[in-house]
């Protein structure tokens, strides 16, 4: 590793974004630990997801800790979105958004939500980071993936986070049985998430394609106010399936008998 050189600090964020009034209902420091706090609040260089969502963020810090400087001096760079008809798996060139790291200075990497660098295309900035030889430093804070799987009573020894399914109904019927059979074949959970508008037709997509006796979990709103875990066999669910709010983020597991 390069002397002199910053750190790369990967800055996990409340679970909350986009919830109303979640921000104010739940202080930072009732989910991340102060240790976490201090450093965000002394970081003048950031990249993000979402600069705007960063900003709220720092602003939600500076009432628990005081930010070094004003926000408005606070360097916020967003990661570029993947250009549109590139080739699939092609990856920008994120070394230019290290450059304070090698003037010196440590920089911040956050996502909207949760730890960046997973399930969160930060995961690139990091690995530039180490290509070249500079000092990352993961923060501890929520992650929704492990809270979800912890509170579902599914196998915690063996999972898979699969990511989104697909939103054509028949592709997602294939891929729910396809993740089906391979959860029993392994004894493994599989983990998956959806855009919150598309809660319910996920639900309802599992309890139309899965066999009765396997478990699943559904985890909404997770660190937030009302947040709950319900977890079940697909034959209790289609007994009393329950409403999925359109405006929270959720958590999907299954594990097959």
């Amino acid at each position: 590793m390069s002397t002199g050189n910053g750190t790369l600090y990967l800055v996990p964020n409340a679970l909350d974004f986009g919830i109303e009034g979640a921000d104010e209902a739940v202080p930072l420091d009732e989910v991340l630990p102060m240790g976490v706090l201090r450093i965000a609040a002394r970081l003048e260089h950031w990249v993000a997801e979402n600069a705007r969502s960063t900003r709220a963020f720092l602003k939600r810090v500076d009432r628990i800790v005081p930010l070094a400087r004003p926000l408005q001096q606070i360097a916020i760079v967003e990661l570029p979105r993947p250009v549109k008809g590139s080739k699939p798996g092609a990856t920008p060139d994120l070394r230019p958004l290290l450059a304070p790291l090698h003037d010196g200075a440590d920089l911040g990497l956050i996502s909207e939500a949760g730890l960046p660098a997973v399930a969160d295309p930060g995961a690139l900035l990091v690995q530039a980071a180490h290509a070249d030889g500079l000092g990352v430093v993961a923060l501890p804070g929520p992650s929704s993936l492990l809270l979800a799987l912890a509170a579902s009573g599914l196998n915690g020894q063996s999972f898979a986070f699969v990511g989104y399914p697909p939103v054509e109904a028949a592709a997602r019927a294939a891929r729910l049985r396809e993740l089906e059979t391979l959860s029993r074949r392994a004894r493994q959970t599989q983990i998956l998430i959806e855009t919150p508008y598309r809660n319910a037709a996920l639900l309802q997509a599992l309890l139309d394609h899965l066999q009765p006796g396997t478990r699943l979990s559904v985890s909404c709103a997770l660190t937030a106010p009302g947040a709950f875990t319900r977890s079940d066999s697909v034959a209790r669910w289609r007994a009393l399936p329950g409403v999925l709010p359109a405006d929270r983020p959720a958590v999907f597991a299954l594990l097959a008998e």
